[in-house]
């Protein structure tokens, strides 16, 4: 069987060094027919534009301006030419079967449109993180990652439909981004991948926890761990994905809770622990979804600098 091209997309923000981690992780694959392409989304100095040096068969991508995860993905997109595109956390180091695992499921299975392999903690390895996930629930808006913080003994090693992918590695058929779409740029950190699969369901295509295949997560370099970005985040787009995605009573119901339970609880937890920043990323939040009623696609930023990108495809000197 021919094997087809897979294009590895991965978005750098001024972590070169845990980049590069990732790259070098690249050369355990058992699978040889893939490309790499690094997306730089704005980092200070263009940290990451020195990784050619070290892996000269990279297409590095000059962003002028941080368009987040989706926009980043989107820009590597742009580049791609495979049939298949691998969309990887740059705080991610691979196993050997990996590709090949996805790869032979999503052609097994024209069904599925995005597979996820099971993830787990780079520095706790044998701790699971992902092995699939129990969808949004209707009132909160919570997801639950199947096989969290559980050892990883073989009990998740099966391979089954999920509700929800993981962002931090899924395979996605090109001519099914065609059909879909891209992701959603409204996001631009956290949610863009739950936006997508509901997308992806609606039009026909299922999401896929390949239990046989792993990579390791470091996970929250980039954004840092509970940190005030992070929860402005968060907050602004969960209520941006229950606009968008619920409808009817479902919609009205998630949409009181979100605002006047569960921002409200944790506004007050924040403040009684003097975590003012954080209480405020979470009105801010807020305050954006009230000042932006039109919560539908919007054109993609990333189209708009098709002409402004640097593309390095030689080594640096």
């Amino acid at each position: 069987m021919r094997e087809p091209l897979v294009s590895i997309i991965t978005v750098n923000y001024d972590t070169p060094e845990v980049t590069a981690a990732m790259l070098r992780s690249l050369a355990k694959l058992t699978y040889f027919n893939w490309e790499v392409i690094v997306v730089d989304n704005s980092s200070p100095n263009h940290s990451s534009v020195g990784l050619k040096d070290e892996f000269p068969f990279i297409k590095h991508i000059s962003c002028p301006k941080n368009l987040g995860f989706a926009g980043g993905n989107n820009i590597g997109l742009k580049f791609a030419k495979g049939e298949f595109a691998f969309f990887v956390n740059n705080d991610t180091e691979v196993t050997p079967n990996l590709i090949t695992e996805l790869l032979a499921h999503l052609q097994q299975h024209p069904e599925c449109g995005i597979a996820c392999p099971k993830i787990k903690y780079h520095y706790m390895p044998d701790t699971i993180q992902y092995a699939g996930a129990i969808g949004l629930h209707p009132l909160t808006s919570r997801s639950y990652d199947i096989g969290y913080l559980q050892k990883d003994e073989g009990q998740y090693d099966d391979i089954r439909v999920t509700d929800l992918p993981n962002g931090a590695a899924m395979m996605i058929p090109m001519k099914l981004i065609e059909k879909v779409g891209q992701m959603s740029e409204m996001f631009f950190l956290y949610y863009e991948e739950l936006d997508w699969a509901a997308r992806f369901k609606k039009a026909g295509y299922g999401v896929h926890y390949i239990g046989t295949a792993n990579i390791y997560h470091k996970e929250s370099v980039s954004t840092g761990k509970d940190s005030p970005f992070k929860t402005y985040y968060i907050y602004r787009n969960r209520f941006l994905y229950i606009r968008r995605n619920y409808t009817g009573l479902k919609w009205l119901f998630a949409s009181i809770f979100f605002i006047l339970v569960s921002s409200m609880v944790h506004l007050f937890k924040h403040g009684l622990k003097n975590e003012w920043q954080h209480a405020k990323s979470i009105w801010k939040a807020l305050l954006w979804n009230f000042s932006h009623r039109h919560h539908k696609e919007p054109v993609n930023h990333s189209s708009t600098f098709t002409g402004k990108i640097k593309i390095d495809l030689i080594p640096t000197i």
